[in-house]
C-alpha cells in the first residue's frame, strides 16, 4: 500500500498494465501525470515526449499506437478539446491508447477548479464522425489505478481509445493506493508489423475512398460498440434495493451523495446510490428496470446537466427524475446536497 496521488497513480499502473509510451502537453489539473510519466517510464525503458502542443501530442499517441505499443496521455477540458481531431483518427483506424482527462471548469479558458463538463465531447464523441470510446468514472485514487489498468486491457480487447474521465479533486487527492506486484505486457497485435513478419492483415488507416466501403467500417463500428454496451457496463449501487429515491452521481459527487445517503438513512429515509462507472458503456438497462420498479431518480452533476440528458435519454423524459447541479468550479456540500434531496423525499 501507498500513499500517492491519484494523478501520480494513473502512471505507475499505466506501467504495470505494460504502457511504455507517454506524449503530453502539460495543463492544472492534470500536470502531474506528466510530471509522473517523465519521472517513471525511463526507468522501464519507456519513452516520454512532452509535444509542443496538444494537437502534436495525440498524433504521436496515434503513431505509438499503430506501432503497437501500449500508450497514454493527459489533459483536461481545453487540452482534450484539441485533441479531438485524434482521438477521431484512433477510432477510425481502430487503435487503442488511454487518454487521461482531469476535468477542470469552462467553458473557454475558465479555472482550474473541478467541474464535470467534459462528458459529452468524451462520452459522444467530441471529434467528427460517428465513433465512441470506452469511458471509466473513478471516485478514488484506487479507481484511478485499477480502471486505467483496466482500460489498457479493454482498449487492446476492442482496439480504440479508453478515457479516465474524472476531476481535479479526484486527481489532486492522495489516498492509499495498492497496486499489483507484477507487471504486465502488451500482447501481440496482428494488425501491427512487425520485423519477423513480411505482411499483416491489417493496414493502420481511416481513409477510405469508396463509400461504400466507408458505410461498412461505420457499420462494423457500430456493431463493435453494441458488443461493448452488452457485456463492459460497470456500476456500483449502495441501498438501491430498498430505496424510493435513488441518487446518481459519479466523480467526486458519487462521494458527497454516499455521504448524503448515510446521513438520510441513519433518520430512517429510504434513499440509495446508484454510481455509474462506465460512461460509456451507460447503465441505461438498469435505469430501466429502476424505473419499472417504481423508484424516483435524484441526478447531481458539476455542470449543466451532460449525463442528466443521457439519463432522460435511458428512461424517457416523463419519468420521475430530479436534478442538482453546480458549475464554474462550484462543489456542493454535503449539507446542501442533503437539503436538496429533503425536498423529494415522500
Amino acid at each position: 500500500m501507498e500513499l500517492i496521488k491519484a494523478n501520480e497513480a494513473v502512471v505507475k499502473a499505466a506501467i504495470l498494465a505494460g504502457c511504455t509510451q507517454y506524449y503530453g502537453y502539460p495543463i492544472t489539473p492534470a500536470s502531474e501525470v506528466a510530471m509522473a510519466a517523465a519521472k517513471y517510464l525511463p526507468h522501464v525503458g519507456g519513452t516520454f515526449l512532452q509535444a509542443e502542443s496538444e494537437v502534436a501530442a495525440i498524433n504521436m499517441v496515434y503513431g505509438a499506437a499503430g506501432a503497437g505499443a501500449r500508450v497514454m496521455t493527459a489533459s483536461s477540458g481545453p487540452g482534450i478539446s484539441l485533441k479531438q481531431e485524434g482521438v477521431s483518427y484512433l477510432a477510425a483506424a481502430e487503435l487503442p491508447c488511454v487518454i487521461i482527462d482531469v476535468m477542470r471548469a469552462g467553458p473557454g479558458l475558465g479555472n482550474i477548479w473541478p467541474e464535470q463538463g467534459d462528458w459529452n465531447q468524451v462520452v459522444h464523441g467530441g471529434g467528427h464522425g460517428n465513433y465512441k470510446c470506452l469511458v471509466f468514472l473513478p471516485n478514488c485514487a484506487q479507481e484511478m489505478a485499477d480502471l486505467t489498468m483496466l482500460a489498457f486491457e479493454l482498449a487492446d480487447k476492442y482496439r480504440m481509445p479508453a478515457y479516465i474521465l474524472t476531476d481535479a479533486y479526484i486527481g489532486q487527492m492522495m489516498e492509499p493506493v495498492v497496486f499489483p506486484e507484477t507487471r504486465s505486457q502488451a500482447p501481440h497485435k496482428d494488425y501491427v508489423l512487425y520485423a519477423d513478419k513480411g505482411s499483416r492483415e491489417h493496414l493502420v488507416s481511416s481513409i477510405f475512398m469508396s463509400t461504400e466501403g466507408l458505410e461498412e467500417h461505420n457499420r462494423h463500428l457500430q456493431r463493435k460498440y453494441a458488443e461493448i454496451e452488452t457485456s463492459e457496463v460497470r456500476y456500483q449501487e449502495i441501498h438501491v434495493d430498498d430505496a424510493d429515491l435513488v441518487l446518481m452521481g459519479y466523480g467526486f459527487v458519487s462521494r458527497l451523495l454516499k455521504s448524503v445517503v448515510d446521513g438520510l438513512r441513519e433518520e430512517g429515509h429510504k434513499v440509495g446510490l446508484l454510481r455509474p462507472i462506465t460512461a460509456f458503456p451507460f447503465c441505461s438497462v438498469r435505469l430501466e428496470e429502476l424505473i419499472k420498479q417504481g423508484k424516483e431518480l435524484f441526478i447531481c452533476e458539476m455542470s449543466n446537466g451532460q449525463m442528466f440528458r443521457d439519463v432522460q435519454w435511458s428512461v424517457g423524459r416523463d419519468a420521475p427524475l430530479y436534478f442538482y447541479n453546480r458549475m464554474g468550479g462550484m462543489v456542493p456540500s454535503v449539507d446542501e446536497l442533503t437539503e436538496a434531496v429533503r425536498r423529494y423525499l415522500k
